[in-house]
């Protein structure tokens, strides 16, 4: 079956290159752009390795609506984009806001203005649960109020989905869905891709297996005196070659335009919530590993607890995250044993 090409920006990054990965199995050609800024080309390598598929790559940063254009004039059978390339660590976006205002913003603006002059049918965008702010109710469905952001990060989320929105309603001819995660980890079961980020982790998991092998000597749990059962924070930890699969279902109802409305909106989440230190133990009990962890002061930006109902994404999407939490968090482990076979890390 011979299906459209779709640009998956910041596609070598952890969840662009899980998604590549469920795109070339369902038989898009994917292109990738990306500036490498937190991700290694060799992802490209693993991507293959599981595919049998090398991923076309353009090296280019997309707030340079120049290299856009070029890459639209090369491949012009793209009809779909599913945007990743964003900053994304809340503590680092309050500490360098500019960086994420810049970054965020621009990139998508100039994929819209690029979207109308190349006749691109439709954008998913990478959203996040940190819209919700601090909610008042848990679990959080799609109607749940949107909260004033409490990070940088957050707020370009939502300014991002007003933007898609005060666009597509001025008339432009393409489709959106909004895809508003909550916590991906895990890694892909081949343990050829996963998270890799460039320097310290800002990222829970990474973080915690970086430590579990000794490469941190402890993981900071930031904060113990929340309103929750034990203290720390709770999130809901969703498997990401589950949420990979989801990008490929929104992306199938673009092209095929089978969406209910201009701008659909989807919760993706286990609809469990987790505390950070029921996340080590359970690591901790799949591996049989031990973590050192500390407790640190509360970090700002921090949410204290946010859990979704993904009830709307099960029965329109058809799409249901269901790969048990210690299988993910062994998936993790599991990458980081590989890269430390292969003497990266």
């Amino acid at each position: 079956m011979n299906r459209p090409g779709i640009l998956v920006t910041g596609g070598t990054g952890y969840i662009g290159s899980h998604t590549t990965v469920e795109l070339i199995k369902a038989g898009y050609h994917v292109v990738i752009i990306d500036n490498l800024s937190n991700s290694n080309v060799a992802v490209l390598d693993g991507i293959e390795a599981i595919t049998g598929v090398r991923p076309d790559f353009v090296e280019a940063d997309c707030t340079d609506i120049k290299a856009l254009r070029a890459l639209f004039e090369q491949y012009t059978d793209i009809k779909g984009i599913i945007n990743f390339a964003a900053s994304k660590a809340v503590g680092e976006s309050v500490q360098k806001p500019l960086l994420y205002y810049r970054n965020n913003l621009n990139t998508l603006m100039n994929l819209l203005e690029c979207m109308s002059e190349y006749k691109v049918d439709g954008i998913v965008f990478s959203s996040s649960c940190t819209v919700y702010g601090e909610p008042d109710d848990n679990p959080v469905t799609e109607n749940s109020p949107i909260k004033p952001a409490t990070s940088p990060y957050g707020n370009t989320k939502q300014i991002s989905e007003e933007i898609i929105e005060d666009v597509i309603h001025s008339g432009a001819p393409f489709k959106s869905v909004i895809l508003r995660y909550f916590n991906p980890v895990g890694a892909h079961p081949s343990a050829l891709i996963g998270e890799l980020p460039n320097g310290v982790p800002q990222n829970l998991i990474p973080y915690l297996t970086q430590t579990a092998i000794g490469i941190r000597k402890e993981l900071a749990v930031f904060g113990d005196d929340y309103n929750t059962p034990d203290g720390s924070c709770i999130r809901d930890f969703i498997n990401v070659v589950d949420l990979a699969k989801a990008h490929v279902t929104a992306v199938e109802r673009l092209i095929e335009d089978k969406c209910a409305t201009p701008v659909e909106i989807f919760n993706l989440g286990t609809g469990n919530g987790v505390s950070v230190l029921e996340l080590i133990n359970t690591f901790e009990e799949a591996t049989g590993v031990k973590v050192p962890y500390r407790i640190a002061p509360r970090r700002e930006g921090d949410i204290e607890k946010v859990w979704a109902n993904p009830t709307h994404a099960n029965e329109v999407l058809g799409w249901v995250a269901d790969t048990p939490l210690a299988d993910t968090m062994r998936s993790a482990w599991k990458w980081q044993l590989a890269l430390r076979e292969k003497g990266i890390m």
